[in-house]
């Protein structure tokens, strides 16, 4: 049974329907805002984690270049303290301190256009390219041929959103660096990342993303059609003689 296909209830034979393509994106479209609901706190973790270095080094430089200004020039004579660097752990009890349950969520919106876009555009993508390579129908398609088909979707999909990923990581980050512009909401953020960066600036990472989804993609395919995980409930699921 591929992506496309249904089992219907109706009868005790196993009846299948192909699903039609608005049909498939209906689906992908609910499983991208299901998805977003615990995704987003992980990313709003995550860019925080990534943002920690970057910050900290850009307060090292500002501290040095205070100390070189009060001494007239000199070279300092004790390097300014390390920044210590917080843990997931740490910024969640911070976050929830100071904003609560909806500073987890910030960003929601803009998550919400890049991974609905992004189900609606893989799922049907990958049924589709999956069914050509099925040798007959009704039959699964070798295993390679899911992995290459998860692969180019995946990568399509990323690709296709990137645009809103750059966006959301801009609303995402709580912390400014010296001289970086501060948004009030989606399109504000998109309006000033075209204005003062042009239009490339929304494909940034582009290729890093989809270097990284299509193998999760492609993997991920494989292992539900071969049917790993069903094997391993299975033996869980032996009584023990």
């Amino acid at each position: 049974m591929t992506s496309s296909d249904i089992s219907s209830p109706r009868t005790g034979e196993e009846e299948r329907q192909r699903l039609t393509l608005l049909k498939e994106m209906l689906a992908g479209c609910g499983a991208g805002t299901c998805q977003v609901i615990v995704t987003t706190p992980m990313e709003m973790l995550k860019i925080q984690l990534q943002d920690a270095g970057r910050i900290a080094a850009q307060k090292k430089i500002l501290a040095a270049q205070a100390q070189l200004s009060t001494q007239g020039g000199a070279q300092p004579s004790v390097e300014a303290p390390a920044v210590p660097r917080p843990t997931a752990t740490q910024l969640t009890r911070d976050l929830l301190r100071s904003r609560g349950i909806a500073g987890l969520y910030k960003g929601l919106g803009a998550t919400l256009l890049r991974d609905v876009p992004f189900s609606i555009v893989y799922f049907p993508l990958f049924a589709n390219l999956n069914q050509l390579g099925q040798p007959a129908s009704g039959e699964k398609s070798p295993f390679y041929v899911s992995f290459l088909a998860g692969c180019v979707a995946g990568s399509m999909a990323a690709v296709a959103v990137n645009p809103c990923d750059v966006v959301k990581t801009r609303l995402q980050s709580l912390q400014r660096g010296v001289n970086e512009d501060t948004y009030s909401g989606f399109l504000d953020c998109a309006r000033k990342i075209l204005r003062n960066e042009g239009p490339s600036a929304f494909l940034k990472g582009a290729y890093c993303r989809a270097l990284v989804i299509a193998p999760l993609f492609g993997i991920a395919q494989v292992v539900y059609f071969l049917g790993i995980a069903e094997t391993l409930l299975g033996l869980l699921q032996q009584p023990q003689p």
